[in-house]
């Protein structure tokens, strides 16, 4: 009878372990959808679609592309949080990711770590800040002094509240002790498009969409975000060295999934990532945009997602920022 409830006990064993590994071969058995937190046009929407394109290729099934932009991309998020954690759906988180819970404590319809599977960071941006040409300022030095002798009359759009374009330029706000009106949209694409009209008088977002439009001479570049220089444009300043000492803010965009995903899954879709990131065609193309592509573990990527809303919610504290 003992050897016989053994022998049953190795059966199902064994079962259960095929059973998972021919699951993970047959994943996906649909197409994936790739959920986008931002409408199309900006650098999120750019990134999601140079990754969907060749994830398609790897994982032999259609990716398709869903942009959900609004709500301080909590919208999306929360879709992806109550998805069926299959792998069908997958997510680009941006940098926002990190700044929601310091920027609406207690009012986000899930847990920004426990409801998430993470796959990998993508890429690392800085961001660029960028002005209309009517503003009349070629540098970060020029806009603070314009800021200060018009308080309040500078009106900066932003791809919504509480995204990396908003938190930066309220940090820059603190810093140099001015004042500018926040115009938030749903995405840095309609935000562009008015500010290169001219309905809005500066900006802060990726190189990615910016750029093309600089040296088309629509736009001025003002001063990079990062520490140092970018190497897709050295020839722009950061803002630190432009008299703002200490000031420093990236842009990152990271995949994941809803929690309880598979982890045979999430390492298929991490191994295929990764093999992407390192192909000379799209680090080449990301290098390029001003964006370093990353490819680390679901591990690292979990631990830095936690770091960075530590580090958002203290600048948020600190310079007393509010999601308006």
């Amino acid at each position: 009878m003992h050897a016989l409830l053994n022998l049953t006990a190795v059966s199902l064993c064994v079962f259960l372990f095929q059973a998972g590994a021919w699951g993970a071969d047959l994943y996906p058995q649909r197409a994936v959808r790739l959920i986008i937190p931002y409408p199309p046009g900006g650098a999120g929407d750019i990134v999601g679609r140079m990754l969907a394109v060749r994830l398609t290729e790897a994982l032999g099934q259609q990716v398709v592309v869903d942009n959900r932009g609004g709500g301080g991309q909590i919208i999306a998020t929360e879709i992806t949080a109550k998805a069926p954690p299959d792998g069908h759906t997958l997510f680009l988180a941006s940098a926002t990711h990190g700044i929601n819970p310091g920027l609406r404590r207690g009012k986000l319809p899930y847990d920004t770590l426990k409801d998430f599977a993470p796959i990998t960071l993508v890429a690392e941006s800085p961001l660029v800040f960028i002005a209309h040409p009517s503003l009349g300022v070629g540098n970060i030095k020029e806009l603070i002094a314009v800021a200060k002798a018009k308080p309040g009359r500078i009106n900066y759009a932003s791809s919504g509240p509480g995204t990396g374009g908003h938190l930066s330029v309220e940090m820059l706000k603190y810093y140099a002790g001015i004042d500018m009106a926040h115009v938030p949209y749903k995405g840095a694409g309609p935000a562009l498009i008015d500010l290169i009209a001219g309905q809005v008088q500066a900006m802060c977002t990726s190189p990615l969409p910016a750029m093309p439009h600089v040296k088309s001479g629509r736009l001025r570049a003002l001063g990079m975000t990062s520490r140092t220089r970018s190497r897709a444009a050295p020839e722009v300043p950061t803002v630190a060295e432009q008299g703002v000492p200490g000031y420093e803010s990236t842009l990152w965009y990271a995949l994941l999934a809803p929690a309880a995903t598979p982890q045979t899954v999430v390492k298929r879709v991490h191994s295929e990532t990764v093999k992407i990131l390192k192909s000379s065609d799209l680090a080449g193309q990301l290098l390029a945009q001003g964006a370093e592509p990353i490819g680390n573990s679901p591990q690292e990527l979990q631990k830095f997602v936690a770091a960075e809303i530590g580090r958002w919610t203290k600048v948020i504290e600190q310079a007393n920022i509010r999601a308006d």
